[in-house]
């Protein structure tokens, strides 16, 4: 596995060490205890709030509609997922892509061409508590770390609907009905990922996890953004170079917003090598969205458990 490279030293703030880096590589995940704290947890719960607010009633001809996911329940579609939720009006989404706290870990884990590849909140809302079956977001050939980025607006706990990981699966794809068929939510070394407002979730997007049914929990709301190496993209896809390059055209919009809104804060330095460096074109505004044309797979165990990644 070509990995990226291993910070011995801690040189800017907020970069993985060693030692949690390996624990990823054997596990397929790692808990980051309150890795955003204060002002930049406090706008993104307010921004949390203000997404499901204004977008979840929008009508089908509302060009905004295209990007909210619902589910079905007993009672009908409900909800669950806004998806490029740095064009929704709320800059607290670009302050989180410009912080170390999101910037040192996706460095430290795919190296400085690190692109920002998905981004969307992910929520149940007061009662709701449908299962998330067991799956495998994106199988891929494993040359290089592809991890989700999950923020923690809420508290999840055992019970309430705490996501379940079962540990190194993510070495292969795996047959997710024989798992669900043979264990239930019970397999062998699975673990309830327990979590309060600020804690962080990575995962590999290979490793299996998912969450049982529970009946009238609370609110719970994840920020989730998904990373690869530039160089992983360019070997294996599924997109091409043109929308990599607008891809990182995020970063230095992120590291404006968080400078601007915290500028007594720590600030990551971007170490992007030049021949991925972009060039920002046009408006602000322009840059928000780059949708996704077609995706890598997932694995689950029937085709609608996990469609493919697209948007």
């Amino acid at each position: 596995m070509a990995l990226a490279p291993i910070y011995t030293q801690k040189t800017k703030p907020y970069h993985l060490t060693d030692e949690q880096l390996q624990f990823f590589d054997e596990n397929g995940y790692l808990i980051l205890r309150q890795w955003v704290t204060g002002d930049l947890l406090a706008r993104l719960q307010a921004a949390g709030t203000a997404w499901i607010d204004q977008f979840t009633s929008l009508p089908e001809s509302d060009p905004r509609y295209a990007d909210l996911r619902w589910a079905k329940r007993d009672n009908g579609r409900v909800p669950f997922r806004v998806d490029y939720v740095h064009n929704k009006g709320e800059g607290a989404s670009l302050e989180l892509l410009g912080s170390p706290e999101v910037l040192g870990v996706a460095e430290s884990m795919c190296g400085p061409n690190f692109v920002p590849t998905y981004e969307s909140m992910v929520f149940k809302q007061v009662g709701d508590g449908e299962a998330i079956p067991w799956h495998q977001d994106a199988v891929h050939p494993r040359q290089y770390r592809i991890f989700n980025y999950d923020l923690y607006l809420d508290h999840s706990q055992i019970g309430g609907g705490a996501l379940r990981v079962v540990p190194k699966t993510q070495g292969h794809k795996q047959d997710i009905c024989r798992l669900r068929d043979e264990f239930g939510w019970e397999p062998k070394d699975v673990i309830h990922v327990e979590m309060e407002p600020g804690d962080v979730l990575l995962h590999d997007v290979m490793v299996v996890h998912g969450s049982e049914h529970v009946l009238g929990k609370a609110l719970r709301r994840t920020i989730y953004y998904e990373f690869r190496a530039a160089e992983e993209i360019m070997e294996e896809g599924p997109w091409d170079r043109e929308w990599v390059d607008k891809r990182l055209r995020l970063i230095p919009i992120g590291l404006r917003h968080h400078k601007a809104t915290f500028p007594n804060s720590p600030q990551f330095d971007w170490q992007v090598s030049d021949e991925f460096r972009p060039i920002v074109r046009g408006s602000e505004a322009e840059e928000l969205k780059i949708a996704h044309v077609v995706g890598m797979p997932g694995s689950g165990c029937s085709a609608g458990d996990v469609p493919l990644k697209k948007g």
